[in-house]
This record gives C-alpha cells, structure tokens and sequence, in this order.
C-alpha cells in the first residue's frame, strides 16, 4: 500500500516537477478530477501554413471519459498569433478518406470545424473565453436556431500537445458559421445557377469598408473584398454574394439623413446594435469595430437585415492587440466613426441613446458588473492552479515573447481594477443619455422634457432639480421658469 502511495505521489508530482517536459503520454497516466482535457496533436508543425491545410490526427482525454481520435485537417489560424511561437490552430475533423466528420468534442456541439487559440498575448489566458461566456448571458440571436439563439461560440480550456510534447494551454471552441447562426444554404438550381440566400461576412482587417461607410472598386469573384471576407456561402464568391454588402455600405455612406431615419430600422436590429455597442465599451475592445465581427443575415431574398456577432475579444480589459497596458477607461463615442452609428448616437434617431442608457443600467446590475466578471475569471484561474496548467505554461513559454506572468493573481487584479474603473467612469458619463436626464445646477431643454414627463407620469420618480421655484411641489409654473431661463429672461 505504501509503495503504492509514493507510486501515485510520484505520478501526480511529475506534471509539476518536470513542467513542459512531460509527454502526452505521461499526461494522460497522471490525470485526476482536477485536470483540464488533454490534446495531442499529430502534424508535420514544419509544414503546417496559415493559408493550407495539411494532414494531421487529433487524440483528445478527459479525466473518467472515452479518448476521442480523429483523422483531421490543420492550419495556422489568426494574424498577430502568426508571428507567435505558440501558434493558434484550426481543425477540420476527416475520415480516412478526407471527407468531413462531424462530431461533439467535450460536450461542446456537434460540428466538423474546430479552434485551438493559443491566446499568446493574453497574460491571463482567458480574456477572449470569458467574454464570449458574458456575451452569451445576456444576447441572442434575432432568430431562432437550434443552438438556443447562441449568438458567440463557447468553448473549454485544454492542455495542447504537438506531437506528443507538451504546448501549453489553449481554448477548444466552436466556430460562428451558418450552422450556429441557422443561415439557410444557398441552393442550386437545375440550369446550374445558384441562388443565395443565406449570407455570413466577416471583417478581416482595416481600411476603408471598415466602418460600413465606404468601398473601392474591387473583383467580387474572390473570397475577400476590400477589408471583408466571405465566410458563408464561401463556394460561390460572386456579385451575387457581395452586392447585398454593397447596398448595406451605400445605404450607410449616400443616404440623406431623413432616408436614414426612416428606413436604418430595415438594415439593422436595434436590440443588436445596443448590446453590441454595450460590449465594446463595458471591455474596452481594442480591435473592433467592424475588424474581427461578423454580420449575417438568414435569408437575403426574404429581408436584408444584418445581425452582428462579436469575434477575437482578446483585446479588451485594459490590454490592446499587441498585449501591452492601455488603463485609460474606454469612450461613449467609441463607435461614432462606424455606420450606423455615427448617425443614430451623434443625431439620437428614435432615442437610440436613451435605449442604450437603460440596456447598460439594467446589466451593470447583473452581466456586466464587476462581480460576474470576476467569478467568471475565478473559475477558470481556480482549473488552472489545481490542475497544475498555469505552472507548466508559465515554464514552457516564460523564456519568449509570448506574455506570461507566474502569478495568474497579479493580472487578475490588475483587470479587474481596470474594470471597476471603466463602469464607474461610463456609468457617470451615460446617464446623461437617459430622456429627460437633468444635470445638477442646470438648466436646458431636457428639464423641460423631463418635467412634461414628470406631469404626464412618464417618470414617476420625484426629482428634486425639476422643483425649479422650490416650493415642493412639480407643475406648469417650472416650465414657464425653465422657459424663460431659456429665453434669457
């Protein structure tokens, strides 16, 4: 029995003693409740290119559950990630024969296409996971799908293997694509033409389609035009495809403004634009807007609304693309510059600020406040202590470039002080934007508008600033004073 004990000690010891070092193998012989999933994958790395993908075999365990193998295809994914020496992956599931296989990997969803991010610029490991998780609570697709209007991928934090030697810890996630989003397939019709219908874009990088508002003339028989990529119907690229992105872009960019107002509503969902707009702000995300975001539609002939869906939310919580510190909090005018911001915020079209201003007060309270976030960035760091995967991926990668700290605390802390911060100073800032907000030792045209809304018990809350000739009581004679303040009287 003794020796058996000194046995498992030894075992168990081993992941923490040799680090990086241990093998897949060894791994897999050490795993207890604690430990995360394991994956091995088998690649020729040399070969392994961002725009190809090359033969490879994935073999994932989980502790107490069947070893899952599969034949897949890999490549490199990502843009900065390239320039990493921990690459980031992705993976097409295959049969022996090349032909796609689709299955449910640790309980995720059934699919055939699969992301390993290495999250090499994140020095908590997490950002990008966390947010997604946060996004999910709170919105939702436009439509119905099958996925419970999952409008963000999940995923689950595993231990990487490239060819049996240890790579650290990544993300195991879905991908956003027609499945998830229930876009419906383009179909071919007995003449050979093809009619689509559902479409998925994707923002790709920055230039002048960036913010929705403007194009150069470019070939549409490619699967990237001006700054968007084509995700779905991707066999097709034709003007077929890309004029639908066109029309939104001119709809934005030539529109006269009294257009704008009565049709914007046609083109976009507004509960999607605010939570949206709520995200970027809340986590002050570097890297969007509209680079690194999807826009879909279900089906182009029926209607051509566009939903967003957020994409690489690495960038955010006080760090920038390249990972170094950016503590100022973030901006109310953030998205001024994007369509169709930059006329529903500066020119508040159907009180597009006041809607804004309740979505974030009502989640400032629950999805968004800092205790959420913070027991989301618990659990996982608590996974990544008892299991022993921080230690080795602080080892394996605390010599390069690739941002690690040895205390997981320290950056905790640091985000969540970022955070704190950032909701106090937005949340100040955005009342401002509620109708009939009236700020302290002032008077414009909103206490007008607030006392009217006050009269007609619109507001029931009694505001003592609406009490202009202070004798207790809120009526017309308030509006004649603010009126005359006006007037200069």
């Amino acid at each position: 029995m003794r020796l058996r004990l000194i046995h498992i000690i030894l075992l168990l010891g081993l992941s923490h003693i040799v680090g990086w070092a241990i093998t897949f193998d060894e791994m897999v012989g050490t795993m207890t409740p604690q430990s995360l999933p394991l994956i091995n994958i088998e690649s020729d790395a040399d070969s392994t290119s961002h725009e190809y993908f090359v033969d490879g075999r994935i073999t994932i365990v989980q502790y107490g559950g069947d070893t899952i193998t599969h034949y897949c295809l890999i490549r490199r994914r990502g843009k900065t990630a390239l320039f990493l020496p921990k690459k980031s992956y992705s993976i097409k599931l295959v049969d022996e024969e090349g032909e796609k296989v689709d299955d449910n990997l640790v309980g995720l969803r059934t699919d055939n296409t699969w992301i390993l991010d290495a999250m090499g610029i994140d020095m908590l490991r997490m950002r990008n996971r966390v947010l997604f998780d946060i996004w999910n609570e709170y919105s939702h697709t436009m439509w119905d799908t099958k996925f419970n209007n999952r409008n963000g991928t999940v995923g689950t934090m595993v231990e990487v293997f490239i060819n049996n030697e240890y790579n650290g810890i990544y993300c195991l996630s879905d991908k956003v694509n027609r499945q998830l989003l229930n876009l419906r397939k383009a179909r071919v019709n007995d003449d050979g033409s093809v009619t689509v219908k559902g479409l998925l874009y994707k923002g790709k990088s920055s230039g002048l389609s960036n913010a929705l508002l403007d194009y150069v003339e470019d070939r549409t028989d490619t699967l990237k035009w001006n700054t968007i990529e084509l995700q779905y119907p991707d066999e097709y690229p034709s003007l077929q495809t890309w004029q639908p992105l066109m029309d939104l872009i001119d709809f934005n960019g030539k529109s006269e403004l009294e257009y704008f107002k009565e049709h914007y509503n046609e083109w976009y969902y507004v509960d999607n634009l605010v939570d949206y707009w709520t995200l970027i702000i809340a986590f002050g995300l570097d890297d969007m807007p509209y680079k690194n975001t999807f826009l879909s539609t279900p089906d182009i002939n029926f209607e051509h609304r566009y939903m967003i869906t957020p994409w690489d939310l690495d960038a955010c919580l006080g760090r920038g693309c390249d990972g170094k510190e950016i503590y100022v909090s973030a901006s109310l005018f953030r998205l001024n510059a994007y369509a169709p911001y930059n006329r529903l915020i500066p020119y508040n079209i159907d009180g597009f600020k006041n809607s804004i201003a309740q979505r974030w007060l009502q989640l400032v309270e629950n999805q968004l406040s800092p205790s959420n976030l913070e027991q989301h960035i618990n659990a996982i760091a608590q996974r990544y202590k008892e299991s022993g995967a921080w230690a080795r991926e602080y080892d394996r990668w605390k010599d390069t470039n690739i941002a690690i700290t040895e205390n997981i605390d320290e950056e905790i802390e640091y985000v969540m002080n970022w955070y704190q911060n950032n909701m106090y100073q937005i949340s100040r800032q955005i009342e401002r934007w509620l109708d009939g907000y009236v700020e302290e030792d002032v008077v414009n045209a909103s206490t007008i508008t607030a006392i009217y809304n006050y009269l007609l018990g619109n507001d029931t809350v009694y505001n003592e600033k609406l009490d202009l000739d202070s004798n207790g009581t809120i009526n017309s004679h308030d509006v004649t004073i603010a009126y005359d303040y006006l007037l200069g009287n």
